[in-house]
């Protein structure tokens, strides 16, 4: 594989992912009420709990996409 075909895959993952992202805290923000009780009617969880995990799992994901999507795109951008 060249590094042009990389350099694509990885601008594809960064993009792809980073509008989950973008998507999953928007939702989370905009209508928590909504995402707490569509939820609640699988996993009965009180409120503050499923704050806390939804901070955690937003900012593991964060993470994640940073160093597995965002950081190679940008290695590759520097050494082409």
């Amino acid at each position: 594989m060249d590094l042009q075909a990389l350099t694509s895959f990885f601008m594809w993952c960064t993009i792809v992912n980073g509008s989950i992202l973008i998507v999953w805290v928007l939702i989370f923000l905009l209508t928590p009420e909504m995402v707490y009780l569509s939820q609640n009617a699988w996993i009965k969880l009180p409120r503050e709990s499923f704050n806390v995990i939804m901070y955690c799992m937003i900012g593991l994901f964060k993470l994640l996409f940073l160093v597995f999507n965002a950081v190679p795109y940008l290695a590759l951008l520097l050494i082409t």
